[in-house]
């Protein structure tokens, strides 16, 4: 099951380099600080060399061996204007209001990414999602078969046989209703990042009818996206429409439909909507005492990941290793 110890394991063999576009920020110099020390991340820490060195001394955190790079002195810079005109081009982008739109710390650190001088990005701590999650769909863009990002959370919490228990859920963050071919999607990408986090899938499409208990439209769309998943994965154990007690108690289960393999012990959860999703990945980090680690952004050709902008420096370094992780599973793949 579960642990970041088997996460930087992979990445000790296999050492990834991780843009933070808010470079200053202390939480991300201490998180940068602890990877340093621990040689399985390169982080690549975006704007004023002096500001941040002076920040982290004033701070008190070692960052030597962090690549700093200042959007203002890149020497590649001409090239990178070049490639973002080329992948703007529809959009008229001219190279003066290239260079202008490169300045930004989320965007510049994306073309990191883009252009292979990175191979995954965390940002957020300062911006807004939308400011993380914006430059990603015009710049990486969404993977071949792909029609949109959508998120996971990965919810953990220790077991009585000294295991972790581990849920994946999505999604909490970023399609607000997503139809039934989105939850295709949604579903078949939360399957894919819960296997990188120990998860053997068992996908429950969640309502407040478990197998025409109930009647409706969201009953209708999260039955027909279960059908539509299971001919695309049909390798894939996936049930729905499941109420949750139903998805996760085999007692209830074994009553109201014994005839499901997922059933009773699902781990891997899809929401009707964005407003189901954050309620109950919350209601599980508060009241489940699992830690929930993400938003984990999916569908994009390279990892990027947003931080709460209440994040603490513990949860930039857990981030920053599942980011980096997405991306060892990307290589493999």
């Amino acid at each position: 099951m579960f642990g970041f110890g088997q996460l930087i394991g992979i990445l000790k063999k296999d050492p990834k380099k991780i843009v933070f576009t808010e470079g200053e920020d202390p939480r991300i110099l201490e998180a940068s600080s602890r990877l340093l020390a621990s040689y399985f991340l390169h982080p690549i820490l975006i704007g004023n060399e002096q500001k941040i060195m002076d920040a982290a001394e004033e701070s008190g955190f070692n960052i030597r061996g962090a690549e700093i790079i200042d959007p203002e002195k890149f020497e590649q810079m001409d090239e990178m204007v070049e490639l973002f005109c080329e992948l703007r081009k529809k959009k008229g982008v001219t190279p003066e209001k290239a260079r202008t739109v490169l300045s930004q710390a989320n965007y510049f650190g994306t073309m990191l990414v883009k252009m292979g001088l990175a191979d995954a990005l965390l940002g957020g701590a300062t911006y807004s999602t939308a400011d993380t999650v914006r430059p990603a769909l015009q710049l990486i863009k969404t993977k071949p078969g792909n029609s949109l990002v959508s998120s996971v959370f990965i919810l953990v919490r220790p077991s009585a046989t000294g295991d972790n228990e581990v849920l994946a859920m999505g999604d909490c963050a970023i399609n607000i209703k997503p139809s039934e071919d989105d939850l295709v999607e949604i579903a078949g990408e939360a399957a894919k990042c819960a296997r990188i986090f120990g998860v053997d899938p068992q996908v429950a499409f969640l309502s407040y009818s478990t197998h025409g208990s109930g009647a409706g439209e969201d009953v209708d769309k999260m039955r027909n996206a279960a059908i539509k998943t299971k001919k695309k994965y049909p390798d894939l154990p996936i049930d729905g429409e499941l109420q949750f007690d139903a998805a996760v108690s085999p007692r209830v289960a074994r009553t109201k439909c014994p005839e499901s393999a997922v059933a009773g012990h699902a781990n891997t959860f899809i929401f009707p909507d964005i407003n189901a999703g954050n309620i109950g990945y919350k209601i599980a980090q508060r009241m489940g005492n699992f830690e929930a680690y993400g938003p984990i952004l999916l569908g994009l050709n390279a990892p990027v990941n947003d931080l709460s902008r209440g994040c603490n420096a513990s949860e930039v370094y857990s981030m920053a290793i599942i980011t980096a992780a997405l991306a060892s599973a990307n290589t493999e793949a």
